[in-house]
């Protein structure tokens, strides 16, 4: 069993039956009284971000997640096919709703990390920065902004990023998967 002070980001635990990760962990301490914690968690099954403060007679179970490497095949609809890496027999589909966010970054053939909990992939992890060809990408009009303009581009998985205004269709730019912003062009069509 885990202590509040045991909590540290990026652990796995399970709180009210379910697997949650811990995103941020801050301790507080109140003058005369008790201290305690707050946290952010993220269900691993829905992708819902929490906040909870736990005291220190809260105790937490680790959640035994076991990685798993896997390569996404396609999509169609609401289903996403993946087969294990080494073996490209073995095919299964998860559904949106397992993929929680992360289906609009997902290219076919990218090798990604799936969750488990209990024999069952909850979720998956992509890399943290990915690259992405611009497939549409409005003209970019100058003069109107006294700093750097942005505008809404698509790239080819069909996702909306909002970049900067010298991003046009065929660059290659890098994406932040986590948070979803642009981070930087690549290569210039």
């Amino acid at each position: 069993m885990l202590s509040i002070n045991d909590l540290q980001n990026g652990i796995y635990i399970v709180y009210e039956g379910m697997p949650f990760q811990v995103l941020e962990v801050t301790h507080l301490h109140m003058g005369r009284g008790s201290s305690s914690v707050q946290t952010r968690l993220k269900n691993l099954k829905t992708g819902q971000i929490l906040a909870r403060n736990f005291k220190p007679a809260d105790t937490f179970k680790e959640a035994n997640i076991e990685k798993q490497k896997i390569k996404y095949l396609y999509g169609h609809r609401d289903e996403y096919w993946f087969c294990e890496e080494n073996s490209p027999a073995n095919r299964f589909r998860l559904s949106e709703e397992n993929l929680s966010g992360v289906a609009k970054f997902i290219k076919p053939n990218t090798t990604v990390e799936a969750l488990k909990f209990n024999g069952e992939i909850l979720n998956i992890a992509l890399p943290i920065k990915m690259d992405f060809k611009v497939t549409e990408a409005p003209p970019g009009v100058r003069g109107n902004t006294a700093q750097g303009g942005t505008k809404t581009i698509t790239i080819e998985t069909g996702a909306q990023i909002i970049a900067p205004l010298f991003i046009n269709e065929g660059d290659i730019i890098r994406i932040n998967t986590q948070t979803g912003e642009y981070v930087e062009r690549i290569e210039k069509k």
